[in-house]
Formats: structure tokens, C-alpha cells, sequence
């Protein structure tokens, strides 16, 4: 399900449903006509994750309502389990991944009911018990390092493997987390920084305003990318303004294949395309002037010009100094005879 020759495209519907069914089923429609591989949602029962009186952070209260508290605003998104079933058949209708991220232990439990790859938020890589649950799953793990340093994230890879999940069938994304995440505190170098510690399956968790940065991770050998997204920036609700929109989504696959196909193997040679010009743009040692048999070769007499019909000028200093073993008339390729 996860290629290792295509990057795997998420689209982060999260909590942008605003806890409609019907919104969430649109996002579906929207995501599947952008062609990403999976779109992505969030489970929890609010009971399960907080205390009543928990605070919102700053982002939350600059898209929400101020005056309601964090577990007023999750309990107003939360979906039944019921609703996720049928969001599941709906993905599997119109032929894209269905997932969910899962934010406490009986969610989990109930998503591994209905989906084969689990996607472990930021909040959870330092949740050990947590860990350990989604491990006993055995089904590829795709892991948020938001918030975390690379000893956490490699601590977390251990509890997971020790819980018995191949380090196989892990994958950490790099992300900020922050809504939107500002371009300066990226660090788009640590997906690198990851892949080479770590020896897992790298890609980026993108919370950036835009599609560039998804785009330049990509092509700093980021294979998953989750970007945030939204019908319409526009709406009420703590995700909205960090996401990107149908039309933006699209933009995003379209360029991300062609990066991909642009990365190629690595070799330094020419390609296809690139071997039938070769004759027209490299160039040829040819005589600059009429050049009498037995007269020295100098900058004098020869020069270089398109196209390549002979002697490459890699060989200019071993024409240098001989003698024309011919006459030659201008612009007529020199030989060595």
C-alpha cells in the first residue's frame, strides 16, 4: 500500500468536517477528484482524551470561539463511531485510503476494525501505553515527530518494535506543530537528519501556509505527504486557515508527481532526450582559416564551433603544436591523421 517508488499523498481532513457526516463525505469527494492516495481523519471520544477544563492553545483561539474550553470545542467535532464506518465505505467507493488517526486507546481499537494503516499523532509519540496498543495492531505505523527531539522519536521507534512492529513497518513524518507553522521554523533538513539516524521511511507532516515547502520535502526524499486540508479556509473551526483548499490540493499532487518523476536515479549521465542534440549544441575543433598540409596547429588557425561533426575540443591541447597532416578549408573539422 505504501510504494516505495510513489510518494504516498495524504490529504489531512482532520476535524475540518466541523463534526458534519455530510461535510466529512464532501471532503471525500474533493479529495478523491485531487487524486491523493488517502485522506485522513481524527477519532477520539473527548471523555477519553481530556479534562473538561483543559485550555485551547493560541491557534485554537484565534479560529474558534474563545469563551468555549478545549474539551468544549472537541466534544462540538467529535464523529460517532458509527459516522466513521460509513465515511470508510464512502472512501472505499470512490477508491481512495480511508484512515484516521486515533487519539486515545479505545478509538484505536475500534479503527483497526476498519483500517489497515494507523497514523500516530505528535500528541502520541510520547504516550508509551498508547504505542504498544497500535503496535499489537501489526499494521504499518506512519509516526508525527511534531514537538519531539530525535532521541524521542527513536525512543518511540523502540517501543514499538519492542511491542513487536517490524522497524519496517514504520514511517516518521517530520512536522512542526504549529497552525500555521511559520516557514523559519520548518527545518526541512531534519527529514534528512531522520532518515539517515533513524534507518525508517521518512516524509513531512506539512502545517505551512501554501504548497511549497510539501513540495521542496519531496524532493529532499520525503515519501508520505499529509497536508492539511479544507473546503474552504474560510469556514469556523481550529484547522481551517493552516489547510489548503480543493483546487490548492490538486496543485499539490500535480506537483508532486512531477518531482517525483524528476528525481530520477541518480546517475550523471544524458538522458533519451538529450542524446539526439548532442550533434547539434556540442561543438567541433575545425579550421579557423585556410591551414596548408604541414602547417602548425595554433590559436591562429583553428577554432571551435557548433555543431559536432568531428574532434571534440576535450582534444584542443593535443592539436596544438602538430602538424596538419592536410590542407583544410574554413570551418572544415581538423582530423588527426
Amino acid at each position: 500500500m505504501l510504494s516505495a517508488s510513489r510518494v504516498f499523498i495524504i490529504a489531512e481532513a482532520g476535524v475540518n468536517h466541523n463534526g458534519s457526516l455530510e461535510l466529512a463525505l464532501q471532503l471525500v469527494d474533493k479529495a478523491a477528484e485531487a487524486k491523493v492516495d488517502a485522506i485522513k481523519f481524527q477519532t477520539w471520544k473527548t471523555d477519553l482524551v481530556m479534562t473538561r477544563n483543559a485550555a485551547k492553545p493560541d491557534y485554537q483561539n484565534a479560529n474558534t470561539d474563545i469563551k468555549e474550553t478545549q474539551y468544549e470545542m472537541l466534544k462540538s467535532l467529535e464523529l460517532s463511531y458509527e459516522s466513521f464506518r460509513v465515511i470508510k465505505d464512502y472512501c472505499d467507493k470512490k477508491q481512495i485510503i480511508f484512515m484516521s488517526t486515533a487519539d486515545e486507546i479505545d478509538s484505536a481499537s475500534f479503527l483497526n476494525t476498519i483500517q489497515d494503516i494507523f497514523k500516530v499523532g505528535s500528541a502520541e509519540l510520547t504516550d508509551w501505553p498508547f504505542l504498544r496498543k497500535i503496535a499489537g495492531f501489526n499494521k504499518p505505523v506512519i509516526l508525527s515527530s511534531g514537538m519531539a527531539t530525535l532521541g524521542e522519536t527513536e525512543s518511540a521507534i523502540k517501543v514499538l518494535t519492542a511491542a513487536g512492529l517490524p522497524r519496517a513497518s514504520i514511517a516518521v513524518l517530520h512536522c512542526c506543530t504549529e497552525y500555521p507553522a511559520p516557514f523559519n521554523e520548518i527545518n526541512l533538513k531534519a527529514i534528512q537528519t531522520i532518515k539517515n539516524a533513524l534507518q525508517v521511511r521518512v516524509g513531512f507532516s506539512d502545517h505551512t501556509i501554501g504548497i511549497e515547502a510539501a513540495i521542496a520535502a519531496v524532493a529532499l526524499g520525503a515519501e508520505i505527504i499529509e497536508k492539511h486540508f479544507t473546503l474552504d479556509q474560510e469556514m469556523i473551526g481550529p484547522d481551517h486557515k493552516s489547510s489548503i483548499n480543493p483546487e490548492e490540493m490538486k496543485n499539490l499532487v500535480f506537483a508532486i508527481r512531477n518531482i517525483e518523476s524528476a528525481m530520477g536515479s541518480g546517475i550523471k549521465q544524458p538522458s533519451s532526450s538529450e542524446q539526439k542534440n548532442i550533434p547539434f549544441i556540442r561543438k567541433t575543433i575545425m579550421a579557423k582559416r585556410r591551414i596548408d598540409a604541414g602547417e602548425i596547429f595554433s590559436e591562429e588557425n583553428i577554432a571551435v564551433k557548433r555543431p559536432a561533426l568531428g574532434l571534440s575540443p576535450i582534444y584542443w591541447d593535443l592539436i596544438i603544436g602538430k602538424k596538419a597532416g592536410k590542407s583544410y578549408e574554413p570551418e572544415e573539422p581538423i582530423e588527426i591523421l
